[in-house]
């Protein structure tokens, strides 16, 4: 369900991934240090579980910071080969060259048909967020939730549908130490034995 080959019929939903926060978040916040490859989102997962949850075309974007010139070739090959597309920006080191270029993108968004699922935990989206849904669209956000700007929360009443990237995703082999809060109905015994 990315841009290459038949695609269904249906709606478009932009699948836009903040990398830097994700991996930032995963490495600092829920490993303690920098994920090793294996350890990192299988993102045609996060992908195939985004066009399940919403139908339609999905065309998937991971924006990466290139600002220093380099990039991880190997990486951007592997985002390639999944069906994901890179872009790669660069600018002075005083604009956080991401986030600009997911705000420009959810901005250009909002003048043509297309749904939202946002990759990312940063509230400096909030206000495309909010904008896109005041137009009538479908937004979702893929993160770990016990990390998501507090501000999101305040959308789930307005239609804001929050996913996570773990848990619903499914989009790592491996169970993460997460340190997080268990609702009753979810609780299975069997991953504490």
């Amino acid at each position: 369900m990315s841009d290459g080959g038949l695609e269904p019929a249906g709606p478009t939903t932009y699948l836009l991934i903040d990398g830097e926060n994700l991996d930032a978040t995963l490495g600092a916040r829920i490993l303690g240090r920098r994920p090793a490859p294996e350890e990192r989102p299988r993102w045609d997962r996060a992908v195939a579980f985004v066009g399940h949850q919403w139908g339609g075309t999905v065309k998937p974007r991971f924006f990466i910071n290139a600002s220093s010139g380099t990039f991880s070739m190997p990486f951007v090959q592997a985002l390639m080969a999944l069906g994901l597309r890179p872009v790669l920006l660069s600018g002075p080191p005083d604009v956080k060259v991401v986030d600009t270029g997911l705000q420009r993108t959810m901005e250009a968004i909002a003048d043509r048909a297309g749904d939202v699922v946002l990759g990312s935990h940063d509230g400096d989206f909030l206000p495309q967020v909010q904008e896109l849904m005041a137009a009538g669209r479908r937004v979702g956000l893929l993160a770990f939730r016990e990390f998501v700007n507090t501000g999101y929360l305040d959308l789930v009443e307005q239609g804001l549908e929050i996913f996570d990237l773990e848990d619903e995703a499914k989009a790592f082999n491996h169970p993460l130490p997460r340190l997080r809060i268990i609702d009753l109905a979810d609780f299975d015994p069997t991953t504490l034995l």
